[in-house]
């Protein structure tokens, strides 16, 4: 690598991890102060807060590294033409696109990050926070199991414990549920257990008898029963089927997104290819984000007022870049044939950098000077 790439090159990685560092930041506070209220308010540790901000993380570097990488190159190329160190280099014979070379560099690393995260680290983060979601329900739902009073852990149910014992027996259980349209069902049992299961807690009652109340004809049904199961999941976790997400698949899985993972996440197939295409599209970005922000620069000369012009022009670019992407990824996400739109995006983006360094490479129109008096006369 020559000493002018590996000059620009560190110049761009320092550049962007100052910006990486400060973007990732005010995104996880910004999620982390939902979660904090949240976890706080089911009774959780700090500790639990913690795990839980840390399994945000990778998502958050992964929408944050593409706007750093643009952000970096602005303020490179900005703070090198003011400078004028990229003024001395066009003058020993560089082209725009052989000052561009560093760039590419520095954009090829970023986007390997970025392949990491979509394809590894982010489903496997997605895996993780839903497991530990789903046994932290189960815990609060162990701490509304108090006796001695009335208890509402969701809005219309009500849940009376007379007393628990040390072995986890539940003595003389009462449970109304009010949520149906059309009934009232009353559960009264002598004895409970509280049972763990794949699709969530679980409430066993023995000895005891069902109470249903028909709301429009006011008759009540009762039935006696030896054992009977009731499903807390519902109450605590509504939704919570124990079956993995979209984000949580492989990539692979996705792109085959056969009927098995159709079924198993409960989309349609054509989300389930937009979401894979979109990983393998998105370490593009910041190949094109990047090369737009320095090819933007590259248009303008030494101003002591700046490039601000030219940095307005890449923001318009990077913001029409984004728009199209979120175009394309609607219409991919309603039919199973449109899933190269997703890679509209990040090719029209390099596209048009390609464009900027080739036009910022022409020859500009100079206005020749009068040499002489006569001339000026004439």
């Amino acid at each position: 690598m020559a000493r002018f790439d590996r000059y620009l090159l560190s110049q761009l990685l320092a550049v962007f991890g100052f910006f990486s560092l400060l973007l990732v930041s005010v995104y996880w506070i910004n999620r982390a102060v939902g979660l904090f209220d949240q976890l706080i308010a089911d009774g959780q540790s700090a500790l639990v807060f913690v795990e839980f901000s840390l399994l945000t993380l990778p998502n958050v570097i992964r929408v944050v590294l593409p706007i750093s990488a643009f952000a970096a190159t602005v303020f490179v190329t900005n703070r090198l033409t003011n400078d004028s160190e990229l003024v001395v280099m066009q003058a020993t014979g560089f082209s725009a696109f052989r000052l561009a070379r560093p760039v590419v560099y520095f954009s090829l690393i970023v986007g390997v990050m970025l392949a990491i995260l979509a394809h590894f680290l982010v489903p496997a983060s997605r895996e993780i926070f839903d497991r530990r979601s789903a046994e932290i329900s189960e815990n609060v739902t162990a701490r509304f199991l108090r006796d001695g009073q009335f208890m509402h852990p969701s809005k219309g149910v009500t849940l009376y414990i007379r007393n628990i014992r040390q072995n986890g027996e539940l003595r003389d259980l009462f449970l109304a549920d009010e949520r149906g349209e059309n009934s009232t069902v009353t559960y009264s049992a002598q004895r409970a257990f509280l049972a763990r299961s794949d699709d969530g807690p679980k409430l066993l009652m023995f000895d005891g008898m069902t109470q249903t109340l028909d709301k429009k004809t006011q008759r009540l049904s009762v039935t006696r029963f030896a054992d009977v199961t009731y499903d807390l999941a519902e109450i605590v976790a509504p939704g919570k089927t124990g079956k993995r997400t979209l984000d949580q698949l492989s990539t692979l899985e996705l792109i085959r997104a056969d009927e098995t993972m159709v079924s198993e996440v409960r989309q349609k197939r054509a989300a389930l290819l937009e979401e894979g295409h979109s990983r393998i599209a998105q370490p593009l970005l910041p190949l094109a984000t990047s090369l737009i922000g320095f090819s933007c620069l590259l248009l303008g000369a030494f101003s002591r007022f700046g490039l601000w012009r030219q940095i307005l022009g890449a923001i318009v670019l990077l913001v029409f870049v984004q728009a199209l992407s979120t175009q394309a990824t609607g219409l991919a996400v309603k039919d199973e044939t449109a899933w190269p739109l997703v890679y509209i995006a990040p090719m029209v983006g390099i596209l048009i950098a390609v464009g900027l360094l080739w036009y910022s490479q022409k020859p500009r129109r100079i206005l020749a000077l009068p040499s002489s008096t006569a001339e000026v006369a004439a």
